[in-house]
């Protein structure tokens, strides 16, 4: 098992990944370059689709995928909410297929296999979310004036096109609440598909009956083998 991942194991290749969602990829890596602690709003719909769960179920979904399915996405957790980077696509399945497996549920013994399913936000196409800041040890220590060199944007680029991406308003929470639980570390992550959350959110629903109401002593210390991302 390696470690928990979190803000501070967002690699740049995985920033490059997040900005390459906007419209202009190169301001959001220089506005990352200038503000590491920024939190950005960027668009849904065409290199990630996001599913946004309550936090207690969407933890709940995240150990299912891990203990039992093939893993996950990239995860964050930002303002109350638990943030699942799906394939694009799954904000418009999704519904239906909860919708679809619900209906059939009453129809046989298992009636109450959905009820526990809380309402959850899909995000695509001409959606947009905001995501947590990349860790600040990402990112080289800005130059001092006597330092020529410049990070891996040139000033060229950052002046060709608008910057579009702004910092989330009002400033980020404290880390606890804005966070990455499984950091983005590549250029090509493997994202979930909506029958994968649909199997997550059934099961995370049937293991909530059954789980204490006395909470583990720190449930952040749950550890993911990120070995096993596809």
């Amino acid at each position: 098992m390696s470690s928990a991942w979190n803000a501070s194991d967002v690699t740049p290749d995985g920033a490059a990944w997040l900005a390459s969602a906007g419209t202009y990829p190169r301001s959001t890596l220089a506005l990352w370059e200038e503000r590491p602690d920024a939190p950005v709003v960027l668009p849904c719909g065409s290199v990630f689709d996001v599913v946004s769960a309550p936090a207690m179920f969407g933890r709940r979904m995240l150990d299912r995928l891990w203990d039992d399915g093939p893993g996950s996405g990239p995860v964050a957790q930002f303002r109350g909410r638990m943030l699942l980077f799906a394939a694009p696509g799954t904000a418009q399945r999704l519904p239906a297929l909860l919708e679809w497996e619900e209906w059939g549920a009453r129809g046989g013994r298992e009636a109450t296999r959905t009820d526990a399913v809380p309402p959850l936000l899909c995000h695509g196409t001409g959606d947009a979310v905001t995501v947590p800041a990349p860790s600040e040890s990402i990112w080289p220590a800005a130059p001092a004036p006597s330092e020529s060199a410049s990070l891996t944007v040139p000033a060229s680029s950052r002046s060709a096109a608008p910057t579009t991406a702004q910092p989330a308003r009002p400033p980020a929470p404290a880390r606890s609440a804005s966070r990455w639980l499984v950091a983005p570390d590549t250029r090509q992550p493997w994202l979930p598909g909506p029958e994968v959350l649909l199997w997550a959110a059934v099961r995370a629903a049937r293991s909530a009956v059954r789980i204490s109401i006395f909470p583990p002593a720190d449930q952040d210390a749950k550890v993911y083998d990120v070995s096993r991302r596809r």
